[in-house]
């Protein structure tokens, strides 16, 4: 009346093992896909761009560098020497190096403030961060914008980098203009890190080029391969007895190369393999054929000799003995053939008189010639003409064409 029933019921949460084919298949495949050629030939044609685009972007950079430093160095000195001649004017004035100091501080000071006017000669004019530096006619510093090499003696290396400052054909003293190591590589970084960002862009924009032409040339270079593929396949997975010379499965040729001289060897290739389908099924038309008529034969002989129509004469055993051996000569034949197609046919070589072998294999069918009405002529030369053959088989040979002409 209404009690909740408190049986256990029964639970679908029962654990199960995952199904791991799915995922070993996709895992096969995804393999499959990376081992195919034109993946192969993508992943070359990617990593020759990446390592030429870092090479390129290794020198660029180096290059770069040095030329800013170059530039940088060789604007210094253009400037030292536009601002050289104002100092030999002072010294001529004054005829001494005497306030030089406060002179090239105030000059300084001047210089860079006017650094607008005259924009053609901004390489010439100083800018906040130069520093002058002059040293008198014995190497000894003797101003300095930033105060703190006043009365250092300088070497003769130091004094060979300066601009020098001549009165009259002499020389009085030294114009420096160094480097401001703090502003200098700031600026260099600064000029370098947008030179790397351009580098950094050119070689993605190549890299992309590189992988969108690798693409197009992999699946290219590829696409004879995939050709050559499908009809091999189309080739094994259908038996060649359907196929003639004209429809057996051929493979376009694209070019002259290599895969091009693959193709016309598979094209040829399944040509001859059409042809020797050809002529294994005529082959074995032929055996049957040449097999049915000696049985056939024999079959009625013994059907008529068991049914009493006729007598086990001498003359009726010779008949069968006769089909027997034609029977017996093409079981050999067909030997010897398979001996030969499997180049295990022995040649047996002696000196033979070609002349005499060729009597007695017409010898052997005159009688049957007789039977049927025909004549063989043998015209031979008279004299003995001895060559280095196997006189078994050539008398096998050419009692085939004979037995052939006869029929």
């Amino acid at each position: 009346s209404g009690t909740p029933s408190l049986e256990p019921r029964t639970s679908n949460l029962e654990p199960q093992a995952p199904n791991i084919e799915p995922l070993s298949s996709n895992l096969e495949a995804r393999t499959a896909n990376l081992n195919r050629l034109w993946v192969k030939l993508l992943a070359a044609f990617m990593l020759v761009a990446l390592v030429a685009v870092g090479v390129v972007a290794l020198l660029a950079n180096r290059a770069t560098t040095q030329q800013f430093r170059l530039y940088v160095s060789q604007g210094r000195q253009m400037r030292a020497e536009r601002l050289a001649p104002e100092f030999a004017a002072y010294y001529a004035l004054n005829g001494s190096w005497d306030g030089a100091a406060e002179w090239t501080a105030a000059l300084s000071q001047l210089q860079a403030g006017g650094r607008g006017q005259g924009q053609g000669l901004g390489r010439a004019r100083l800018s906040d961060s130069d520093r002058l530096l002059l040293a008198g006619a014995n190497g000894q510093i003797l101003a300095d914008t930033q105060g703190n090499l006043v009365g250092q003696q300088l070497s003769s290396a130091d004094l060979a980098a300066g601009v020098p400052i001549e009165v009259a054909g002499q020389r009085v003293g030294t114009l420096f203009i160094p480097a401001a190591e703090g502003v200098y590589e700031s600026l260099e970084a600064e000029f370098l890190g947008r030179v790397n960002d351009w580098l950094l862009l050119a070689g993605l924009a190549a890299s992309v080029a590189a992988l969108v032409l690798g693409l197009l040339l992999a699946r290219q270079l590829t696409a004879p391969l995939r050709s050559l593929t499908a009809a091999a396949r189309q080739l094994a997975s259908s038996p060649l007895s359907q196929y003639s010379q004209e429809d057996v499965p051929q493979v376009p040729v694209r070019s002259q190369d290599e895969v091009g001289e693959l193709s016309q060897a598979f094209n040829q290739m399944a040509i001859s393999l059409a042809q020797q389908e050809g002529l294994r099924r005529n082959l074995m038309a032929d055996i049957a054929h040449e097999l049915r008529n000696p049985l056939s034969v024999m079959r009625g002989d013994l059907e008529a000799l068991l049914d009493g129509v006729y007598q086990p004469t001498p003359e009726a055993l010779a008949s069968l003995h006769e089909e027997t051996l034609l029977l017996t000569r093409l079981v050999d034949d067909l030997r010897a053939l398979a001996q030969a197609e499997a180049g295990q046919l022995q040649l047996v070589r002696q000196p033979t008189d070609i002349v005499q072998l060729l009597r007695g294999v017409r010898a052997s069918f005159e009688v049957q010639a007789e039977s049927k009405v025909q004549t063989l002529n043998l015209e031979l030369p008279s004299e003995p003409s001895t060559v280095d053959v196997d006189p078994q088989r050539v008398r096998q040979v050419v009692a085939n064409l004979i037995s052939n002409a006869l029929r």
